[in-house]
């Protein structure tokens, strides 16, 4: 092949000075058939009408395709199959096939599969994306994982997001309700991956949904899209967006007493730049949204439910185990089927006597209020002092001063067996009239509600402040001068 400069001066030689092609090919050493190439094109080039023959390549190229496809089920993006290993391994085979070969052939396979992203318009109101991006939070004092659910309209830009202990489905479905109330509309297309909260088996094309998301879909009547398996890259605004949000809105790590006001200090965020963020076009992202929304669907009537509903029946423990999680229910409740439903912030349990809301439990916790136990504690003094700390904790003061004073005047046994009657008076007239009575009672130093001994005087109570289970109630005391007889007497009989 000839240089360019020598097609050069062959050009020049017959188009500007008028020389023979048989001359010039003289002159240049070269035949005229090359003379006649090169006044048809003006640069060298390489053209075969033929492929050059690969011998080697060619009893390789099957064994090669063989071992691709088989171990392309065992990789990952970091343990991925290169030219040197395979090319050890057709070694190893005996294959006797060159490096360059096999680096090649990769080269060629990959550009085949390289992608060509079609860049697409977002048009008002029909396109919004989602997805959960791993977060680090600090949660009353405690650094933390959390999941943060992003929905992103992909016309205005406009984001919610929420943070969640975990990436469930009670999660997916709670954030989808918040961002709804959230924008005030639905939009009509959204495009997830293939999470399995919503995706319960792929079948390409279609989809095997789950029977919640179905609900979701049914109530708030948007069409679901999903992303090709292992593709990212068909929702990028979502995921780039998510990234966005950890490296602004969420950093340095932030901090909340939990998580809901972390999400509320996040959101704060994100509408604010939505205020004033503007494009080159001057227009911010609100007003774009605004422009979107009457292309959106309206809210219907009602909120969709997203808590999970679970029926469950109380075991001798007076407990259920909903949720991966159990919680104590009203001992009253015994023999009643419940109604648990299941948020991802609470629990609540709802029958024919009444309704519970208790806060969830973490995975494999357990959640116990003794308030659910006065029915059995009024009648189970040794019961009553084992959980003393606890039920105190939640029925709070008077009753924390008044069990202290019954241990310190007659011990922990006796205490328990009187504050087993203050229990039974909860239970028989409700907590409100006996708190407010010991209040006045222990304020005004009136402890002969109880009879107990006071170096104060006594004064008497008027029958209508003193609740009816606590009138009979009596605090005996023992004086110093019986401890004494019983001393001199065990001396006497030894």
């Amino acid at each position: 092949m000839l240089r360019v400069d020598q097609v050069h001066v062959i050009r020049h030689k017959v188009l500007v000075e008028g020389k023979s092609a048989r001359q010039v090919a003289r002159e240049m050493g070269v035949s005229r058939n090359t003379i006649r190439k090169y006044l048809a094109q003006s640069e060298p080039r390489r053209t075969e009408k033929t492929r050059r023959p690969r011998p080697v390549f060619d009893q390789v190229k099957d064994h090669i395709d063989d071992l691709l496809e088989d171990w392309g089920k065992r990789t990952t993006r970091k343990q991925r199959i290169t030219g040197t290993r395979l090319h050890r391994q057709l070694r190893e085979d005996g294959h006797e096939v060159g490096i360059t070969v096999v680096r090649d052939y990769l080269r060629r396979r990959r550009l085949r599969t390289i992608e060509v992203s079609v860049p697409l318009v977002h048009h008002p109101g029909q396109d919004t994306q989602v997805d959960f991006f791993e977060v680090v939070v600090e949660v009353a004092g405690v650094r933390r994982k959390a999941w943060m659910f992003l929905m992103r309209m992909m016309y205005s830009k406009r984001d919610f997001a929420w943070l969640y202990d975990q990436c469930d489905q009670l999660a997916f479905l709670d954030g989808h309700v918040r961002a709804f109330a959230h924008f005030g509309a639905v939009p009509q297309r959204i495009v997830y991956d293939n999470l399995k909260p919503a995706v319960k088996r792929i079948v390409v094309p279609q989809r095997d949904l789950t029977v919640r998301f179905i609900a979701l879909v049914s109530h708030y009547l948007f069409e679901p899209s999903f992303a090709r398996p292992g593709r990212g890259n068909d929702k990028g605004g979502v995921e780039s967006r998510g990234r966005w949000i950890r490296m602004q809105a969420l950093t340095p790590i932030p901090r909340g007493a939990t998580l809901n006001d972390i999400s509320r200090e996040m959101m704060s965020q994100l509408d604010a730049r939505a205020e004033q963020h503007r494009d080159v076009e001057g227009v911010s992202i609100m007003e774009r949204f605004f422009q979107e929304r009457p292309m959106m669907h309206p809210l219907h009537r009602g909120c969709f439910e997203a808590r999970k509903v679970e029926v469950v029946s109380p075991n001798g423990k007076g407990k259920v185990r909903v949720a991966a999680g159990t919680y104590s229910v009203p001992c009253r409740w015994k023999g009643h089927q419940l109604t648990a439903l299941v948020g991802v912030d609470s629990v609540e349990f709802r029958c024919a006597l009444g309704t519970e809301t208790v806060p969830r439990a973490p995975r494999g916790g357990t959640v116990v209020r003794y308030r659910h136990y006065l029915d059995e504690l009024a009648h189970k003094p040794q019961a009553v002092r084992q959980v003393a700390p606890e039920l105190l904790a939640e029925l709070g003061e008077p009753f924390g001063q008044l069990w202290r004073l019954l241990v310190d005047t007659h011990g922990p046994a006796d205490a328990a067996r009187l504050f087993a009657r203050v229990i039974g008076a909860i239970v028989d007239q409700g907590e409100a009239p006996v708190r407010e009575a010991l209040f006045r009672a222990l304020e005004t130093d009136r402890i002969d509600l109880l009879h107990l001994d006071s170096p104060k005087p006594r004064l008497a109570l008027e029958p209508h402040d003193v609740p009816y289970a606590l009138r009979d109630i009596v605090i005996e005391t023992t004086p110093i001068e019986v401890f004494d007889e019983l001393m001199h007497a065990g001396g006497d009989h030894e």
